[in-house]
């Protein structure tokens, strides 16, 4: 596939492209789109042909999900990650997001506390709030060679003195791009042993590693911690489906698993898209091929980005990554709040990134870039970044 093609995505009701008014203003609509995190690629061949096909069909009654759609997802989770998947395990849902908030209203109590790790994703703190829990972070210490690390003598004093009963991971993380590790995993759930959090892992953007990196599930650690570990998992990340909405839960202990069902049930959230089934399933049969060439072209692109920002913007500095498309950059060296990085970034630069301080308090000053595009996209936003010029300088003072 043709990954430097230039597809315009315009008019396709895209919130990337379509609706950047909406977030940065209405004289916004010509800024260059690196901000959410789908990417600017057409899906798999063969994704489109089995959607073709099931199109043709014209009929759309109540769908379910087939065997072949089991087999598909445990085949390649097998393949890609050799973690052994379980059929009764896969509870499907339309979106990790919904999963999550359901398991926050199944496994918590109003007003009681739920951990994440900042700088967080946004909808963890939305899901949270508006279930009326308390978010409770433990933010990641930056670790120069790893990028982040956790910081578990923090996490034990919030398990210690808040009592949480339930933990939301990223992993690998949003938006940092980091990939825990079994050690680090290992040490993360002997606390939520000793003080009984439930760890929900949010594990979507598995399958998008560099090079050379591994994927550590939670559920490769083995059968002593399936009583307390929820993976999340989706092809939609993977393969560019995100508005073809269906998610898996991967839930190891059967009366957790039993409970998420009751609650999918009582939201009458047991009717799947025929259309997102048919996609995923082809993705999964299919696109391993198509995903390794992604996978060397995304790794391209944030070599040779990350070496021009290293040469050419003295103001920025990359966190190092292990996984996602996602870059990011501390930009504090410019000496301004986030509004005033906001506008840099959309008056000088001409670009609409995600704001770091979107991510909680520990992004102040950073922003998130979206390398999943093509080529051209990237040379055009270093361009626009060579604009701001570097003048390390107490916050507030305007760039000159």
């Amino acid at each position: 596939m043709d990954f430097n093609k230039i597809i315009d995505r315009h008019n396709t009701g895209s919130l990337k492209w379509d609706f950047i008014a909406r977030y940065f203003g209405e004289d916004t609509n010509e800024l260059l789109p690196m901000w959410v995190s789908d990417f600017d690629f057409t899906c798999p061949e063969a994704v489109q042909h089995a959607l073709s096909q099931r199109i043709e069909h014209g009929i759309f009654g109540y769908s379910e999900r087939p065997q072949t759609y089991y087999d598909s997802l445990i085949s390649w989770f097998s393949t890609r990650h050799q973690l052994k998947l379980q059929q009764e395990w896969i509870c499907s849902i339309e979106g990790v997001v919904p999963g999550l908030s359901l398991l926050v209203q199944m496994l918590s109590h109003p007003g009681e506390g739920v951990v994440v790790q900042g700088p967080y994703y946004g909808s963890f703190s939305k899901i949270i709030s508006l279930n009326g829990r308390r978010l409770l972070e433990n933010p990641l210490h930056e670790d120069a060679e790893t990028g982040y690390k956790m910081d578990l003598i923090h996490l034990e004093m919030l398990f210690r003195t808040e009592r949480p009963p339930l933990m939301i991971l990223c992993n690998p993380h949003n938006p940092t791009g980091r990939c825990w590790s079994a050690q680090e995993l290992e040490q993360l759930l002997q606390l939520c042993e000793t003080y009984n959090v439930t760890l929900l892992s949010d594990e979507i953007w598995a399958d998008l590693l560099l090079p050379g990196e591994r994927f550590t599930s939670v559920l490769h650690l083995g059968e002593r911690w399936h009583s307390r570990v929820i993976s999340a998992t989706s092809a939609s990340k993977t393969f560019g489906l995100s508005t073809l909405r269906i998610a898996n839960f991967l839930i190891p202990a059967q009366g957790l698993r039993e409970q998420f069902i009751r609650r999918l049930d009582a939201h009458g959230l047991d009717v799947f898209n025929a259309l997102s089934i048919e996609a995923s399933t082809a993705a999964w049969q299919h696109g391993a091929r198509w995903l390794d060439e992604l996978l060397g072209y995304l790794a391209e692109n944030r070599r040779w980005f990350v070496t021009q920002v290293n040469e050419y913007l003295p103001w920025a500095r990359i966190v190092p990554a292990q996984g996602t498309y996602l870059l990011w950059i501390d930009c504090k060296e410019l000496g301004l709040d986030d509004e005033q990085l906001k506008w840099v970034m959309v008056d000088v630069a001409g670009i609409a990134p995600s704001m770091g301080n979107g991510f909680g308090s520990a992004g102040n000053g950073f922003i998130r870039l979206n390398l999943g595009c093509p080529r051209a996209y990237l040379e055009k936003a270093l361009e626009g970044l060579k604009r701001i010029a570097y003048m390390p300088s107490k916050k507030g003072h305007p760039i000159r």
